[in-house]
């Protein structure tokens, strides 16, 4: 694939007002990718479980809520039979979320010298020409799961980001009719928890701590985003709490990072290492073998995730804990 806007010029890509709700008139976009896009595939890492209270997928929509610069937005994306992606969005951000439209669908990707040195990565690749990395362009809205998820089960991280933003976020702007919506908790909003509700949220002091830590320069964290790469992750890893692998799974969503790998993953160096070499590896292992992938290394680690594949299992899974309940 090679990289290309995906941007046609005329009116078709022009965003357009649209019927009014409580969140505000709509904003409309159309927009034809120049490049295979799977839609679907495209979003699901944005995707926090099927629980995920800021997406919803309702009769081939795809409904999203996020934050922007100018507050907050709902869109609204589905895709045509003749490929053209439309976009509705609503709220006091939604001019900002249209315009990110393409680089959230991978326009600016570029996986240009990407070499497949493994087979399941190049029958992968084959097979799924439209696997792409996407970029929301903001880190607050990846920041705060990605913290939950550190060293707990997906169970226990999906409760807490439901909780969370059941709680102490906003009602998502939208239609009458539309999915019930909810935006990530802001910034404020999350200094603000007491100290029970965090415990009623299953957050531990760990976690918590980080959360409040990145809070606190939670304005300074989203030119993470506009630095991308190292320089990108390096400024994320300047608050505590923030390591490898959370800077790592900011990255691969806010900017699309082709080569950041989450280095410290229950399941990830596992899972490449029987793929890619048919034995578990660890850490090192695992990025011995991703070397020759650099500077795309993420990327071949969603090739692997996309396959399919499925790791022996012979040791017991990693118990989840309620913190609730201490």
């Amino acid at each position: 694939m090679s990289p290309r806007s995906g941007l046609e010029p005329g009116p078709a890509q022009a965003a357009e007002p649209g019927g009014a709700g409580p969140g505000g008139p709509a904003l409309t976009r159309r927009w034809l990718p120049d490049f295979a896009l799977d839609l679907l595939g495209m979003l699901g890492p944005l995707r926090r479980g099927r629980g995920d209270p800021t997406m919803r997928l309702d009769g081939g929509v795809c409904w999203r809520a996020s934050t922007t610069e100018a507050g907050p937005a709902t869109v609204a994306l589905c895709r045509g039979a003749d490929g053209v992606v439309e976009a509705t969005a609503w709220g006091s951000g939604a001019e900002l979320a249209l315009d990110g439209l393409p680089a959230l669908l991978g326009a600016a990707d570029d996986d240009t010298g990407f070499v497949a040195h493994h087979p399941l990565v190049a029958e992968t690749r084959r097979r799924l020409p439209g696997l792409r990395l996407g970029a929301t362009g903001r880190v607050w809205d990846a920041l705060v799961p990605a913290v939950l998820e550190q060293k707990v089960t997906g169970v226990e991280a999906r409760r807490s980001w439901r909780e969370l933003c059941w709680r102490f976020g906003a009602r998502a702007p939208g239609p009458e009719g539309m999915p019930k919506l909810w935006l990530p908790p802001t910034p404020a909003a999350l200094r603000a928890i007491p100290d029970w509700e965090w415990h009623r949220a299953g957050v531990d002091s760990a976690r918590r701590r980080a959360l409040l830590a990145a809070a606190t320069v939670a304005h300074r964290l989203e030119r993470a985003a506009e630095l991308g790469g190292t320089a990108g992750c390096e400024l994320l890893r300047r608050v505590p709490g923030i390591g490898v692998w959370t800077a790592a799974e900011v990255a691969q969503r806010a900017w699309g990072d082709p080569d950041a790998v989450s280095v410290g993953d229950f399941h990830i160096p596992t899972v490449v290492g029987w793929a890619l070499v048919g034995r578990p590896l660890d850490d090192a292992g695992m990025l011995a073998v991703l070397a020759p992938y650099a500077p795309q290394r993420q990327r071949a680690v969603r090739y692997v995730e996309a396959s399919g594949f499925r790791r022996p299992r012979f040791g017991p899974r990693l118990a989840a804990k309620d913190y609730r309940a201490m």
